[in-house]
């Protein structure tokens, strides 16, 4: 059986696979039910590793062990694999999940904290930066930066980035003003983000910006995030930003915006 390299490659991403797993999780698919070692000849996969990745394949869920002599493994469905793949994930993710809440109250938290702030006395103010990749790379730290806030977000967005805003940091911002965090967010509104605008309209300040095309935020008036290219030109996993502390460059932005403002008056 000859499977394209694209096609597992795909495969391998979209389940979380290894090499060896998607060709004998394809070899088997062809097959219906098999053993181990005619597993082994179709797919290529060495005889020795086969047996393992077959148990692999079974605890994820893509496969049954059939009983008998010579052992034998059988295909679920494609439908049933995908349904049992999501099951795992949200069980995993729940376990993960609570193995991190547990960290809060442990002596493993303290300590990393204590690493980090005896860390951060030696460094420069302006050494505090670095550069993201990937759109929710650069939502999760702007997301932290959000929550870390005690006195103003400032946020400048196009159009399409006010309704990822809405999904990727309503939670962050609502608690923002519950903490008397002044947020401002700028943006072009009109039929297409003119409902999320309202509803963030309940958590900040929201102003129509329809000559402004930027994409920044500024926190407390010393953190700037800045995207640097065109969402609309450029694929999510793409994307690129750079977090700066930097508060002579966070009063400048903020100054130039409240400039602009005034002038739309």
């Amino acid at each position: 059986m000859i499977v394209k390299e694209e096609f597992l490659s795909r495969l391998r991403k979209i389940f979380d696979l290894n090499l060896y797993e998607a060709k004998v999780w394809t070899a088997l698919l062809s097959r219906g039910v098999s053993t181990a070692g005619e597993l082994s000849n179709i797919s290529d996969v060495p005889r020795s590793r086969t047996y393992d990745i077959l148990e692999s394949l079974e605890k994820k869920g893509f496969i049954v062990m059939k009983l008998g002599k010579p052992i034998k493994f059988m295909a679920l469905k494609p439908e049933e694999v995908i349904e049992r793949v999501k099951k795992n994930l949200v069980v995993e993710a729940h376990e993960k999940s609570k193995r991190l809440e547990q960290l809060k109250g442990e002596d493993v938290i303290s300590e990393l904290t204590t690493l980090f702030t005896q860390g951060i006395k030696y460094v420069e103010p302006s050494d505090l930066s670095g550069s993201l990749r990937g759109r929710q790379n650069m939502y999760n730290h702007l997301d932290m930066m959000v929550r870390n806030a005690s006195k103003s977000v400032n946020i400048v967005t196009t159009a399409e980035g006010l309704n990822r805003k809405m999904e990727a940091l309503m939670p962050a911002l609502k608690l923002a003003k519950k903490r008397g965090v002044k947020v401002k967010i700028s943006s072009p509104i009109n039929s297409s983000n003119e409902k999320i605008a309202k509803e963030l309209g309940k958590v900040a300040e929201v102003k129509s910006m329809p000559d402004i095309k930027a994409r920044f935020a500024v926190i407390d008036g010393k953190e700037v995030m800045m995207m640097l290219l065109d969402d609309e030109k450029i694929h999510p996993n793409y994307d690129t930003g750079v977090w700066l502390n930097t508060e002579f460059l966070a009063r400048a932005l903020e100054q130039m915006l409240d400039s602009v403002k005034k002038g739309k008056k």
